[in-house]
């Protein structure tokens, strides 16, 4: 998953090679971006990143992002027989309209983690068609906040899938615009 299915303008296309040499390791993408359902300047991009030393990856992340590794949040993903603990960032562009969500793992777990994130990026037609509708609903027609919106996309993956964000837990709640 290190391509990117849909259609990404080139400055992020550079952005994530210039990211990906600078941290010396692949990034991998899954979520909406591997799906029909995602819709540039909306979706935010889910991107992957495994380490054997997480601190210094954190490092390296908050130089090239110019941010503050205070800003990463701990979390942990329960996978089938194992827990992956974490670091995540929300990095957004306001001039360049995009979001990306980091996701820091060790690398001894990657096997499990990729498994339990391919499963977000290949979801049956009729579920991408209702995420289409929802997204449609909220980012076109603005008939629902935020709020609503994840609350109804959240409803749609426990009811029609394997995948809920009840395996997924946060600690902390620093998110930067930059």
């Amino acid at each position: 998953m290190e391509n990117i299915k849909n259609k990404i303008p080139d400055n992020l296309h550079v952005f994530f090679d210039e990211l990906s040499n600078y941290l010396d390791t692949p990034l991998l993408f899954y979520g909406s971006v591997q799906r029909f359902d995602y819709l540039p300047g909306h979706s935010d991009i889910d991107v992957a990143i495994f380490t054997d030393n997480i601190s210094s990856m954190k490092s390296k992340m908050s130089h090239f992002l110019q941010n503050d590794k205070n800003l990463f949040e701990n979390f942990i993903l329960r996978l089938k027989n194992r827990v992956s603990i974490g670091y995540k960032l929300m990095y957004q562009s306001i001039e360049n309209n995009i979001m990306i969500e980091f996701s820091i793992h060790d690398i001894k777990l990657k096997e499990y983690v990729m498994k339990k994130y391919i499963e977000k990026s290949l979801l049956p037609f009729y579920i991408s068609w209702m995420l289409i509708l929802l997204k449609f609903i909220h980012y076109k027609l603005h008939l629902c906040n935020r709020k609503t919106f994840k609350y109804i996309k959240n409803i749609i993956f426990k009811n029609f899938t394997i995948i809920t964000n009840e395996d997924f837990f946060v600690f902390g709640n620093k998110h930067k615009k930059i």
